[in-house]
């Protein structure tokens, strides 16, 4: 006699306290204060202060980079400036990191891009993984326009006060043609966001890392009586295809693990160094194209595993950009298919 046994069904996941909360109707969250009024231990811990406060809080933590309070704008400090960098890859793949998107960085990129074309370069791998917040859009936009279509929609500035949206479009031909790249992960934000979500759109650009901020909005600093400072974001930017980049951000359509703080190291390491030493191998074991194609590398795992045979501990891989390394894969596939 044969009896089958059917697996027993996995116990459903427990709701997180957040999921319980969201759960709560206008009656159950009037009942919980009233309650917690009337029959907490400690009332002074459920004054109106201290419930108010416990709004503004919990605000401040539901809707990142939708409301900050600042000590002052005394004690604010400057936004930190990134300049742009470039250089050539593999003999015809421009890499450029944009940084700030600032007047200065955009003068660097209009020469970066004159320099590409001087060197025949026929694909492009823009880097916006250290692009701090704009507050110059227009500035912003000229980012945009070298590489999207004239004439065509770049992003919109939606403030629900205002009477009309602030629309920013291409007004002259785009300085680079062909196959681009897009690098993002938090440190993507605000006008960031909608330069990645543009050549996305228009450039049919893949997104590379790690999902962007979230914080592609416009901020009013509000006086309180205390002269602290409330920062809310008052207005939103749209993408071309009609999307808000807030609060959501930008997902990317090739996710790629990276730790911030190696990647910082890098970007600071490579004004002297370059990137080359953080992609390439050097007189290393490389991939070859099946193994580019697989995702794989079996020669270097080989390696590793003989290293291990004979009892040796597997020295510290050097810092290692996996997100550009991603991208340059990237372009190296396509070319080898676009050859058969």
């Amino acid at each position: 006699m044969v009896t089958s046994t059917r697996p027993s069904p996995s116990p459903a996941a427990a709701p997180t306290a957040e999921d319980l909360i969201n759960s709560l109707g206008q009656a159950d969250l009037q009942a919980v204060i009233t309650l917690l009024k009337s029959n907490f231990t400690n009332p002074d811990a459920v004054t109106d202060t201290e419930l108010t406060r416990a709004t503004v809080q919990g605000l401040i933590a539901r809707l990142p980079h939708g409301i900050m309070l600042l000590p002052g704008k005394e004690s604010k400090p400057p936004d930190a400036s990134s300049q742009l960098y470039s250089e050539t890859l593999g003999g015809h793949i421009g890499y450029v990191r944009f940084g700030s998107l600032t007047t200065a960085n955009l003068q660097a990129l209009d020469k970066a891009l004159s320099s590409f074309a001087g060197k025949k370069v026929d694909a492009l791998i823009a880097d916006l993984r250290a692009s701090s917040a704009a507050s110059d859009l227009g500035i912003a936009a000229e980012f945009g326009k070298r590489f999207c279509p004239k004439g065509k929609l770049l992003f919109t500035l939606h403030k629900p006060a205002a009477r009309q949206d602030r629309v920013f479009t291409s007004d002259r031909a785009p300085a680079f043609q062909g196959l681009v790249m897009v690098l993002a992960d938090s440190d993507t934000l605000g006008a960031g966001e909608a330069v990645a979500a543009a050549l996305r759109f228009y450039n049919k650009a893949l997104v590379i890392g790690q999902p962007t901020a979230g914080g592609a909005v416009e901020y009013s600093d509000l006086p309180l009586p205390s002269g602290k400072i409330l920062r809310l974001a008052v207005a939103e930017m749209i993408s071309p295809d009609g999307r808000s980049l807030f609060p959501e951000g930008i997902k990317p359509d090739l996710p790629v693990e990276m730790s911030m703080i190696e990647k910082r190291q890098i970007f600071q390491s490579s004004s002297e160094k370059g990137m080359e030493p953080f992609v390439y191998e050097t007189g290393g074991l490389h991939m070859n194209e099946a193994a580019l194609l697989a995702g794989t590398n079996p020669e270097v795992d080989a390696a590793q595993a003989a290293q291990q045979r004979r009892g040796r501990a597997l020295e510290k891989p050097p810092a290692h950009d996996a997100v550009l390394q991603r991208a340059l894969d990237v372009v190296t596939s396509i070319e080898i298919y676009q050859r058969r």
